[in-house]
């Protein structure tokens, strides 16, 4: 039996989604520089608050450990997405103006009981 039959179809299958995850980690990785670059240019514009401040201003209103953030530009406004947990357990995601810090809507998700 020569090599080529011996190898399983699922060591196979392994081999060629590890290939396709390498093969997209560079073009991930330039997009997630290409997107901090654009941040990084919209806060010296004064398109946008600093991060680390607007956090701040958004705590007071609404304390928790900040899960994730987003910048995202849409219909010419820059909006932050801030996802968070709060002690209680809720999930909490507020957007809001990435120039001013007003807070444009926010959706809670209860705590899950198991």
């Amino acid at each position: 039996m020569n090599a080529a039959h011996s190898l399983s179809p699922r060591w196979t299958l392994g081999v060629l989604l590890a290939f396709v995850l390498l093969a997209g980690a560079p073009q991930a990785q330039a997009k997630e520089r290409d997107d901090h670059e654009r941040a990084q240019a919209a806060v010296v514009a004064g398109q946008v608050m600093p991060l680390d401040r607007l956090l701040q201003q958004v705590a007071r209103e609404h304390p928790g450990q900040v899960l994730e953030v987003e910048l995202e530009h849409d219909d010419g406004q820059w909006l932050y997405e801030i996802k968070l947990l709060q002690s209680d357990g809720q999930l909490v995601k507020i957007k809001v103006d990435a120039r001013t810090g007003d807070v444009l809507s926010k959706r809670v998700r209860a705590a899950s009981r198991h």
